[in-house]
Parts: structure tokens; C-alpha cells; sequence
């Protein structure tokens, strides 16, 4: 698209996370949980191997290591002398958001003391005059203009700005030196169906009255599906990026937008041997490649679907009827939370023996840790890839639930704005065991199995060994389950996950 070439800077088509979705242990990591110096290694794993151009770093949920800048030009310059980072690759830090996250808001602010630290690290080690290796930031869970500006200025105004600060007898900046950059770039992550759906007049109050030459945004795949269940997920997101491209033609400055896709189909389908994302999402910049793309395939795989992402040219939205998309939305999250607040009993108790893959303090999100359910009092969640992982363990894929609420109309609109809604449900389908209705709720079942038989007859679901090997293990989870057999059930639950290629 025309517009994208007036940024002043290059922006990346796959951005590796830190998600915890991985079924499958990194071979560079020394156990089971990715903490510590290892995900300074995961980082120049991803630029140096992977060839991803980005890596999101995150100061929120866990604890941050500040010096990552310092440890990556140090222990791999030779590759950073040839790949600058800042220019050719970027470091994109999340940070917390202190309407949501009080307890963390201070760290907030010394992530942002980091930044000027990090460029003088690089200068430093023969970088001078290089791009800042670090100008960017995320803010999870953004509802207003306000709380981006508020992290734009105070940086500006109270980070870079106090170098010209009177003390004692000198400045600031005599003192200590200058404080580069001098402005930094916020990007909103849009979460919630309401912040999502407003995500594009928030961007337009935020960007009034400043030089910008873009602003990237990020809308979320995995809390939205959580919240209000898969398709609606993806309706939202299809209808947020259509007036986020409408938007962006009207104030005439480019505004690529991320989009944080998992593996699982329940959290956006994208997968090494599947990129289908592409089509489902033609004007998205930056796709997130989070660590069950990474270490649940073959590396080469990897490395070839990343190429893929990385060479394909960005285009136009799916066009999409927003009435229609919104109507549709709030008819399939109601059946959607309905159905979860009877299954919330038995995933919260299968979900205490999914696996950490990653060192994470608590997240206070839209719902909490556990996740309330927004509309239903008393009922909570795990994060999306402990309920996912839950679900699957037992042989429910989690994508079916709400398709009960779709007429036969909708499967007529849905071909034409969800182009991989049959394909993504295949995918799904594949894993689905009618061992499930031991252990779940009747009526939940009563609900989708007409929904189920239907998209059976009509999906080619492509079953292989695969499918039977999973069945097998469903089995084995939900006899442990039924009989208490607790030690096991962990050991089978990662098994069926390294069957799908990703946790949850």
C-alpha cells in the first residue's frame, strides 16, 4: 500500500513473542519454563535464525530483565555490527498499564528510564550515530487517547526533557549527558471488543496535533476469543482493521497494524504449514510468531513460513458488513458465554495441570487473573492458552463453542468475510472426540452437537494419524481425570499437545 512508504523507518512483518503456547521445549533453554538470560537468547535466536524482524520484550506480567540491549550487542556483536538494531531489527518493549495495573505502574517508568540507557549502551560499543536500538512501546489493554498520551509526554517531557533541567551549578544533560531519543513511539493493544471496535477514533485523538509520521496499532487475537469466543474474535478484529484502513486514508499517514495470532485456530491459526493469516487479513502489517510456531516444527519449516510472511506485500481489508459483523457478534458471544459458564467448573480444574512455559507474575487484564467473565457474575477463566489447552485435553475444541447461535444465512456472510472460517474449523474438528460428553455438561453438548454433525459432513477434515493418536490420548486424560489420577495427567495433557503442535 502506497501510504506505508512515508514511514521514515522499516516496519517488520513477524514479530516473535513470548507467549507461553509451546508444546515442545526450545533445544537452548535449560528446562521447561523460558526465563531469564534464555529469552535474551530466544531474542537474537529469532533475528539471527529465524530471521523475524522484531522481538517484543515484555516489562508486564513478569519480571524484565532491563539490560537486554546491553547483553545482546555484547555476547552477539558480530551479528548486530552487520543487522543494526533499531534500523534492521527491533526491540519492542509491553509495558503496564497503570489504569489497569496500579501495583505495577512504577515499572512503567523505569522501563521508560531504560530507553535513553540503551542508546548510550549502544553508542557506546561503536553504534554512534546508529538508530536508537529501542523507540518503541506497547500498551496492553488502551481505552483512551489520554493513557497514551500520558506515556508519550511524560517520556518526552520528564525522560528525554530533563536534560535541560537547571542543577546546582550545570544541567542535567552537563551532568549526565544527553538523553536520547527525544520522543518515543506508543502502540496501542486494543483488547476488548469495545476498545477494539472504538480502536480506530482513539488512534485519531492520539495522533492530533503531533508530528507523526505513522502509528502502529495492535489489536489482540487470543483475550477477545477468550472473552467472547472465536468467531467473534475474528469479526472484531475484521471490523476494527476495516475502519483503521478507512482511517488511515482519511488522515493520510500510514497506520500498520499488528495482529497477535497463535497457533492455535481458537487463537488465530497461524502455523508453519499453515499462513492462511495472509488471506484472512490482507492489510495487517506485522503478524505476531509466537513460541509454539517456534519450537513445535521443524526449524527449516520455520524459517521458510517466516520468508513467506516476511515477502508477501501488504493489500486491502476484507471488506466487511459492520452491522451485520457487530449483530453477529453479540448473537454468538452470548451463546459463547453461556456455554462457558457451564464448562467453567471442569476447565479451571484441568487447566491447573496445563505447564508453565514461561516465568509470568500475575496479569491483571480485562478480567483479572483468573478471567471473569464479562456479562456473568461468579464465573472466571485461565489465561486463553491454559482454557484452550483444557479444552483440547478432552477432546472439545474450543472454537465450536457459540456456533449454535449461526443461522443458515450466516454461513452464507461468513464465506464472503471470513475467508478461513471453514478451513479454521477444520483444523479445529480434527481434534474433537465425543469421549467429551463423559465429562462435560449435557446441555453444552445438546447445544453443538447439531452444529458439530453438520460442519463434520460438510468440512473435509483431512484426518491422519495424527487425529487417532490424539483420540488416544483424550481417552487416557479423561480416565486420569475421572478416576483422580492427578500425577498423569500433566505428562498426557503435554502429550496431546505435542500431537497438535501447541499447548493452548
Amino acid at each position: 500500500m502506497g501510504s506505508l512508504r512515508s514511514l521514515k523507518r522499516k516496519v517488520p512483518r513477524c514479530m516473535s513473542t513470548q507467549h507461553p503456547d509451546n508444546a515442545s521445549i526450545p533445544f537452548f533453554s535449560e528446562g521447561p519454563v523460558i526465563e531469564g538470560d534464555t529469552e535474551v537468547k530466544e531474542a537474537y535466536y529469532s533475528f539471527s535464525h529465524l530471521r523475524c524482524g522484531e522481538q517484543m520484550w515484555d516489562a508486564e506480567g513478569k519480571d524484565v530483565d532491563d539490560y537486554v540491549v546491553r547483553k545482546l550487542l555484547a555476547r552477539y556483536d558480530s551479528f548486530f555490527e552487520k543487522n543494526m538494531l533499531g534500523k534492521d531489527v527491533f526491540l519492542t518493549l509491553r509495558v503496564p498499564n497503570p489504569s489497569v495495573e496500579q501495583g505495577e505502574a512504577k515499572v512503567l517508568l523505569e522501563t521508560l528510564e531504560s530507553i535513553p540507557r540503551s542508546f548510550d549502551v549502544a553508542r557506546g560499543m561503536g553504534s554512534s550515530g546508529a538508530a536508537a536500538p529501542v523507540f518503541e512501546v506497547i500498551l496492553p489493554m488502551t481505552s483512551s487517547a489520554a493513557e497514551l498520551n500520558r506515556i508519550y509526554y511524560y517520556y518526552r517531557d520528564f525522560v528525554a526533557g530533563k536534560e535541560d533541567k537547571p542543577l546546582h551549578d550545570t544541567t542535567v544533560k552537563e551532568w549526565i549527558g544527553s538523553f536520547d531519543p527525544d520522543e518515543i513511539n506508543v502502540i496501542p493493544l486494543f483488547e476488548t471488543k469495545e476498545q477494539m471496535l472504538s480502536s480506530s477514533s482513539i488512534v485519531e485523538e492520539y495522533v492530533k496535533g503531533k508530528e507523526l509520521d505513522g502509528c502502529r496499532v495492535f489489536l489482540a487475537r487470543s483475550d477477545p476469543a477468550l472473552n467472547y469466543g472465536g468467531l467473534a474474535a475474528v469479526l472484531i478484529n475484521k471490523v476494527a482493521v476495516q475502519r483503521l484502513y478507512e482511517l488511515e486514508k482519511k488522515l493520510g499517514i500510514p497506520l500498520p497494524v499488528i495482529i497477535g495470532v497463535g497457533s492455535c485456530p481458537f487463537r488465530g491459526n497461524l502455523r508453519p504449514d499453515n499462513t492462511n493469516c495472509l488471506k484472512g487479513y490482507p492489510s495487517v502489517q506485522t503478524f505476531t510468531v509466537q513460541s509454539a510456531f517456534k519450537y513445535d516444527y521443524p526449524e527449516e519449516m520455520v524459517v521458510r513460513a517466516i520468508a513467506e510472511l516476511n515477502d508477501a506485500p501488504r493489500g486491502r481489508p476484507t471488506e466487511v458488513d459492520e452491522a451485520a459483523s457487530v449483530e453477529l457478534i453479540e448473537r454468538v458471544s452470548s451463546a459463547y458465554r453461556s456455554q462457558v459458564t457451564l464448562l467453567a467448573p471442569v476447565v479451571n480444574q484441568l487447566a491447573g495441570f496445563v505447564p508453565q512455559r514461561r516465568k509470568r507474575k500475575l496479569h491483571i487484564g480485562l478480567f483479572g487473573y483468573s478471567r471473569k467473565i464479562q456479562g456473568v457474575n461468579g464465573v472466571s477463566l485461565p489465561r486463553a492458552i491454559s482454557f484452550c489447552a483444557a479444552l483440547y485435553s478432552v477432546g472439545l475444541p474450543p472454537e465450536i463453542l457459540g456456533l449454535n447461535a449461526l443461522s443458515e444465512g450466516d454461513f452464507d456472510i461468513l464465506d464472503e468475510s471470513y475467508k478461513n472460517f471453514r478451513n479454521d474449523l477444520a483444523d479445529a474438528l480434527r481434534y474433537y472426540s465425543d469421549d467429551c460428553a463423559s465429562v462435560l455438561p449435557r446441555e453444552v453438548l445438546a447445544q453443538l452437537k447439531p452444529v458439530i454433525c453438520r460442519l463434520q459432513s460438510e468440512l473435509d477434515l483431512a484426518n491422519g494419524p495424527e487425529t487417532d493418536e490424539h483420540a488416544a490420548l483424550v481417552r487416557q486424560i479423561i480416565d486420569a481425570y475421572a478416576k483422580n489420577r492427578t500425577r498423569e495427567l500433566q505428562e498426557l495433557i503435554v502429550d496431546a499437545a505435542r500431537v497438535r503442535k501447541f499447548l493452548g
